[in-house]
């Protein structure tokens, strides 16, 4: 298939996906979001054994896209304004839209996951919000010292909503609550402290390093790698789920109240925002 917002390479046992629209600091479309799908459906099915996930350019991802955030805040206006049935002009509910739209970013972030292979994330540069979300979420890890974290959501009037069931997990509940109440950025030093970062590689060095990481698991029998996931994928399946539908219910939620449609007007209007506390 031909991709335009990532690309995705094999070379031996080990394919390369690259959010590839570096113009835009490689930020989340709804286009990425099904080509991400559909590539990581055409690893899987090939003869790879390990995925690497890098970004183009000199970010890795700065989450969510500017376009697709004029589409949330046309829809949370549009909450107000459409009548209780299921459609009116031939228009979707808003909130079904982004229940819909909640439910295709967590089916997004659980596939990264839950993917069979070993993943290893080579971090270039900013991952932010949701592309923060991406980068932690595979099961190695690297970055330079210049690459930034953070879950931003809260400046904008939003909600780290999907992140925080995966980030409970991984750092325990009160150093994510520093991270997704603050919602601070922080380096890549940190980010390795915290256990979200495996090792911090120099920049020149980062994909090279990446492919070592993948040797050594390609070492390993593949079918004990899958295996030792799925294992560790079925540990607290029940309880992901049920998180997880939480959590999207949350992040649809928020999207009608006053604070979030205030958040987005002033983060594209590029000014302060004016919080109204409901």
């Amino acid at each position: 298939m031909a991709y335009s917002t990532v690309k995705l390479e094999f070379e031996g046992q080990v394919s390369t996906l690259t959010l590839n629209r570096p113009e835009k600091r490689n930020a989340i479309s709804p286009e990425m979001i099904e080509e991400l799908g559909v590539a990581l459906d055409e690893v899987d099915r090939s003869p790879a054994r390990v995925l690497i996930l890098t970004g183009a350019g000199k970010a890795f991802c700065a989450g969510m896209d500017l376009d697709a955030l004029r589409g949330l805040a046309q829809r949370a206006s549009e909450h107000h304004l459409l009548t209780d049935g299921p459609l009116k002009g031939g228009i979707p509910r808003a909130a079904d839209a982004n229940l819909a739209d909640s439910r295709r970013i967590a089916h997004m972030f659980r596939r990264i996951y839950e993917f069979p292979k070993p993943t290893i994330a080579a971090v270039n540069g900013a991952a932010i919000a949701g592309g923060c979300g991406i980068a932690t979420l595979c099961d190695f890890t690297l970055a330079t010292p210049e690459a930034k974290f953070g879950y931003t959501e809260v400046r904008i009037g939003f909600i780290p909503a999907l992140v925080s069931v995966f980030l409970t997990r991984q750092i325990g509940d009160k150093r994510a609550r520093d991270l997704l109440l603050t919602a601070r950025i922080f380096g890549a030093d940190e980010a390795q402290r915290l256990g979200l970062v495996n090792e911090v590689v120099p920049e020149p060095s980062l994909m090279a390093r990446a492919r070592e990481t993948a040797a050594a698991l390609i070492e390993a029998s593949p079918t004990s790698l899958v295996y030792t996931k799925r294992l560790l994928h079925r540990f607290a399946a029940e309880e992901l789920h049920a998180e997880l539908e939480l959590a999207l219910q949350e992040n649809a939620r928020i999207r009608s109240t006053a604070d979030f449609c205030e958040g987005l007007a002033a983060f594209l209007e590029k000014r302060k925002p004016v919080w109204k506390g409901e």
